[in-house]
């Protein structure tokens, strides 16, 4: 069996060798010495340090103690079964990866070991070129990791436009657009469904334009009482109302000089639009009680997660308004439509909530990862955003596990897991049947194909064989 050599670490140009990280870990638990001791001579020419426990108690022991990235652990132990103690390992360090060693292979617990975290699967009597190749394999994949990691926090400043990250074509085309209208607009109008964002465009907007040293106003209509509309908006004098004890700019005024930010414009009522209109129309508003036209300067930013259309249908929009603040329109897409940020957002959140709440190097798990990305995220960012603060909050672990996450988001994953699987009980011919069971592993092992073709029993050039026939 060929060995690889290892070769002296290399010079830095002062003469001194680079800063090495630190040798891996590796624990190997089995009640078999003989067995221990293959491992340690198979990988004796890997840049790994080889810890073994013999029993469940070491082995839990030396997880608390010394952290090993990689575990074999052997499935039949005394008084434990190693699916129980694959569970109480990633317990401790749910970042850890876990290779079960079994005699008794089958498909379904290869399935189920790695739906509870486990890395990947070998069969009894250990198979000396598989061992290498897999653990080879781990260590390229673990370097990898670290640099997707930091290459991903490299990427969130390099992707970050105004507070928006993102890097896909739907967002990126919402950065050209921010930059093209931004110099220009008098109003604009976002629309997108809650938790997109629409707020931080509007702020972008703002600080692109010609006013933005001026003021920058938020208005929740939806936080509004219809009856105090046009007091916020438009301001009053004294004694124009009950309560009214003195004379009031609102809104309108305060951002004169800046830019008005609408947020929810769909809840204005109509009384009050054709007032915003003349605002829009004229550059004039007049205060509740006030005869007096007072003049404005003001850039106004709407948005809405409702369709101003529709409204405008049921007559409870006013058609003119919309077309003066349609002029100009972004739409955001949901998070569901942009995937491909979801790396960079979580990224961007993690390293945000290490430094609130004092988490040094929080991260995600391969499962939690999963989870993730295959989540649907209805409350878009902004559930992202809300779902990793409560696990930075609520896990004792820096590597955050699926167990860490809200039971909503679990069980809302589950439900849509069952209901492809119902969706899924009809007839089909048996090689059909085989292309939707090699989709569904590898849909649960995230994609990766090296993993699910030895939870499949086949070898890799097979499965790509087999994919390559669709």
């Amino acid at each position: 069996m060929k060995t690889r050599a290892r070769t002296a670490p290399p010079q830095s140009a002062g003469g001194q060798p680079p800063v090495q990280r630190p040798r891996e870990r590796v624990l190997v638990v089995d009640d078999d010495p003989l067995a221990i001791e293959l491992v340690r001579g198979v990988l004796a020419d890997f840049d790994v340090e080889i810890l073994a426990a013999p029993d469940r108690a070491t082995a839990l022991a030396i997880m608390q103690s010394q952290r090993p990235r990689l575990v074999l652990l052997d499935l039949i132990l005394p008084g434990v079964t190693g699916m129980e103690l694959l569970e109480r390992l990633l317990e401790i360090d749910p970042g850890a990866d876990v290779i079960l060693v079994t005699a008794h292979y089958s498909t379904e617990s290869a399935v189920e070991a790695i739906q509870k975290g486990a890395y990947d699967y070998l069969t009894k009597p250990l198979p000396i070129q598989r061992l290498r190749e897999k653990v080879g394999r781990w260590l390229e994949e673990a370097r990898t990791r670290q640099r997707a990691m930091e290459l991903d926090t490299e990427m969130v400043d390099t992707y970050q436009f105004e507070g928006i990250i993102g890097r896909s074509p739907v967002i990126l085309d919402v950065f050209s657009r921010i930059r093209r209208i931004a110099p220009h607009f008098a109003t604009a109008l976002v629309t997108g469904d809650t938790g997109t964002g629409k707020e931080l465009v509007a702020r972008a907007l703002h600080r692109l334009s010609p006013v933005l040293n001026g003021p920058f106003v938020v208005c929740n209509c939806a936080a509004i009482v219809e009856s105090l509309f046009e007091s916020e908006l438009f301001g009053h004098m004294r004694g124009a109302f009950t309560g009214a004890n003195q004379d009031r700019a609102g809104m309108v005024e305060h951002a004169s000089g800046g830019t008005l930010f609408l947020d929810e414009i769909g809840e204005i009522p109509l009384s009050v639009q054709s007032k915003l209109l003349r605002v829009i129309q004229n550059r004039e508003m007049q205060r509740l009680g006030s005869p007096q036209v007072r003049r404005v300067d003001v850039r106004i930013v709407a948005a809405t997660n409702r369709d101003l259309k529709a409204m405008i249908d049921k007559r409870e929009f006013r058609e003119d308004l919309y077309y003066r603040l349609a002029m100009v329109e972004i739409r955001l897409p949901r998070l569901a439509e942009r995937k491909e940020d979801i790396p960079l957002l979580q990224r961007h959140f993690l390293k945000r909530f290490s430094e609130s709440f004092n988490r040094p190097s929080l991260a995600l798990s391969r499962r939690a990862q999963t989870l993730v990305s295959r989540y649907s995220w209805p409350g878009n960012v902004r559930e992202l955003e809300n779902v990793l603060s409560y696990c930075a909050m609520m896990s004792p672990h820096n590597v955050i596990d699926v167990q860490d996450f809200p039971d909503s988001v679990r069980n809302q994953l589950a439900i849509a897991e069952t209901q492809a699987e119902e969706e899924d009980e009809e007839l089909f011919s048996l090689e059909e049947l085989q292309r939707k069971h090699i989709h569904k592993v590898l849909e649960r092992l995230g994609g990766n194909r090296a993993r699910a073709a030895a939870v499949l029993g086949i070898g890799r050039a097979t499965l790509y064989r087999l994919l390559q026939k669709e």
